[in-house]
């Protein structure tokens, strides 16, 4: 049995995960970097990935109807 964690399976996919929490950061005006994101607060932070889930989902649903 594999223990992948959070590991991408596809190198690609981490490319474009990091551009979509970016993008989603950019629009709830989370200030986030390249890098080391310490000075977040875990409400930041954990808006960011909420949001992220939100639209994926979103996305997802749409494509099922």
């Amino acid at each position: 049995m594999s223990k992948s964690g959070n590991r991408m399976e596809v190198p690609q996919a981490k490319d474009a995960m990091n551009r979509f929490k970016m993008e989603v950061a950019s629009e709830l005006g989370v200030n986030l970097k390249e890098g080391y994101n310490g000075d977040l607060t875990s409400r930041e932070a954990g808006s960011v990935g909420g949001e992220m889930v939100r639209q994926m989902i979103k996305k997802q649903e749409e494509s099922m109807r």
